[in-house]
């Protein structure tokens, strides 16, 4: 059986680009003891994902990865062959492999089955249901402890977990949800499709009047997916006591040296 697969080239500078990555063509070897050979359905394109191309990125998380290796991805998979006691033949999964079309999950992986009581194809576990969502819920349950009437500012909100962030914040009893994006378009999408209360295109430019129209009575959450510069007006308009459940770096992922505000104290003043 042939496996197509992509590996990282080289490692890239900035913004990824087609030189960086390789396709190529293997033999999908026989599985050994205690593993499971996966047929992989849908893979998830993560941005956090960029972090780990780098030289040394290795943490606590994920390891960095290896040049001429298959890309690292989350993967939503069928087994097709098992020598794993906790996997079955044509059980559907959800774990972190490769961008490939064959991976083998090798003995202790995690790989959490998807269960059929819900009725979902497998790519929502990708997604709503999966890592972002989870993110997304539990940044907002957990961390920042939302209470009902709150306002909630969610960076990156046309984002995948920025999306779900203001479903679930609605969903949680928020009082009011604003979302950053990038474009007018994701901005009409976010309020005519996901019910966000207002969005803010934030290359418009004027962040803190604009902030201060849309947030009238400050902000109590701030759900950060980016980080970086967008962090300083945000700052000039936080409640006493609120809480930023920082989830993502985006503004970060493809520079050399990262950026940030200039207002911190804001963290000790208000928070």
């Amino acid at each position: 059986v042939k496996n197509t697969q992509v590996l990282l080239a080289r490692r890239p500078v900035g913004r990824p680009v087609q030189e960086d990555f390789r396709v190529v063509e293997s033999e999908v070897a026989p599985i050994g003891d205690g593993q499971a050979l996966l047929e992989n359905q849908y893979i998830s394109l993560d941005a956090g994902f960029r972090n780990w191309m780098n030289e040394d990125a290795g943490d606590d998380v994920l390891p960095a990865m290896v040049i001429d290796q298959p890309v690292m991805g989350l993967v939503a998979a069928k087994v097709v062959e098992s020598k794993r006691d906790d996997l079955s033949p044509g059980q559907d999964i959800v774990g972190r492999t490769a961008w490939e079309t064959f991976s083998v999950a090798g003995p202790g992986e995690l790989m959490t089955p998807i269960q059929e009581k819900y009725g979902l194809t497998a790519n929502y576990f990708l997604g709503v249901m999966g890592d972002t969502g989870l993110s997304a819920y539990f940044g907002l349950r957990r961390v920042a402890a939302l209470k009902p009437g709150e306002t909630v500012l969610i960076s990156a909100a046309g984002g995948a977990v920025g999306n779900a962030a203001g479903q679930i914040a609605k969903a949680l009893g928020a009082g009011r949800v604003v979302g950053f994006a990038g474009s007018e378009e994701k901005c009409r999408w976010l309020e005519d499709e996901v019910a966000y209360d207002a969005t803010i295109n934030y290359k418009a430019g004027n962040l803190d009047a604009v902030i201060a129209a849309t947030c009238p009575d400050g902000v109590d959450v701030y759900f950060d997916n980016v980080g970086g510069d967008l962090l300083e007006p945000v700052l000039n308009h936080i409640n006493y006591q609120a809480r930023i459940p920082f989830c993502g770096a985006v503004a970060d992922y493809t520079v050399e040296e990262g950026s940030g505000p200039a207002n911190l104290f804001r963290l000790v003043a208000n928070c």
